[in-house]
């Protein structure tokens, strides 16, 4: 699980597309219908959307944080997790839409919200909870499978990043806290099973953040705290990695052409003295990244 600093291969820097300052910039996704990146700003109570070919950028305002976004597989709608609740929403001209709500999961503390989520190759959406004081291992990670949510896993004091192999049968996740990455193994039924210790990051890498996988096996992962994102093998040894010019990286995915653009979120929370903070930043690899798997309604179980 360490990796002497000398193997791995330094990427480059990542530059800066977008100077947006979020306070939270979290939870990017590809669109290929819209050929733009989305993302939230948790804090900042935002949807925000990339356009790359035109450099441009607009954002939608919320009325409570929302901390990730899933698209839908059969319409324009989204997934989305706000503070405590799961709903279907549509972005439009005039703002954000909000649709159909999912039940609250029972036996969350008031002090716990939703933090980061992602689809299986299936059309299942995992999703974990927090402690918002990031102290209490309150939270918990849950599977939504159409139009059912289950508690599957627990405790976690800050989970985060759920990420998958190519071929769907490894689940990635986070408790960010205490600097572990996890991997279980993971049915077309959607059933986990044998938790096991992936990575243990040390006080120097920072926290475990948000997590992307690519086609070759690897896992991508941001250092909150340690301003790099990651790349690690299946056995979970460093590859590679991308330098930030800010150290709070939040959240990875890839995007573009061929899916060899990776586009990194970073927050500005605390750092109102770094002008480098907050944006949203990209850079070519040599890597292709897995698509964005939508949310399906009627999940597949092949």
């Amino acid at each position: 699980m360490e990796t002497p600093q000398d193997t791995v291969r330094e990427l480059g820097e990542a530059e800066v597309v977008w100077p947006l300052g979020a306070i939270l910039g979290e939870g990017p996704l590809w669109s290929p219908r819209q050929e733009a990146v989305y993302f939230v700003d948790i804090l900042g109570q935002k949807i925000a959307a990339f356009w790359p070919a035109s450099g441009t950028g607009r954002f939608w305002e919320l009325d409570e944080p929302c901390t990730w976004l899933v698209g839908c597989a059969d319409d324009t709608c989204f997934l989305a997790g706000l503070r405590r609740q799961i709903v279907t929403l549509r972005l439009g001209e005039r703002g954000v839409h909000l649709q159909r709500r999912f039940p609250h999961p029972e036996g969350e503390p008031v002090s716990n919200r939703f933090n980061d989520a992602k689809a299986d190759p299936w059309g299942r959406v995992w999703a974990g909870t927090m402690d918002d004081h990031e102290k209490n291992p309150t939270g918990a990670l849950y599977r939504i499978s159409g139009k059912s949510m289950a508690r599957v896993d627990a405790p976690y004091i800050v989970s985060n990043g759920p990420a998958f192999t190519v071929d769907g049968h490894t689940l990635y996740h986070s408790d960010s806290a205490l600097r572990r990455i996890f991997a279980f193994d993971l049915s077309a039924r959607g059933e986990i099973r044998d938790k096991r210790l992936h990575i243990q990051f040390t006080e120097l890498d920072g926290y475990p953040d948000g997590m992307t996988g690519d086609t070759d096996g690897g896992l991508w992962v941001a250092h909150f705290g340690a301003g790099k994102v990651t790349r690690f093998d299946s056995k979970g040894r460093a590859t590679d990695c991308v330098r930030l010019p800010t150290p709070q990286v939040t959240s990875v995915c890839f995007g573009g052409a061929g899916h060899r653009d990776l586009y990194i979120t970073t927050a500005a929370r605390d750092r109102r003295d770094d002008p480098r903070a907050g944006h949203l930043y990209r850079l070519t690899v040599p890597y292709r990244g897995l698509p964005h798997h939508p949310y399906r309604r009627h999940p597949r179980h092949d």
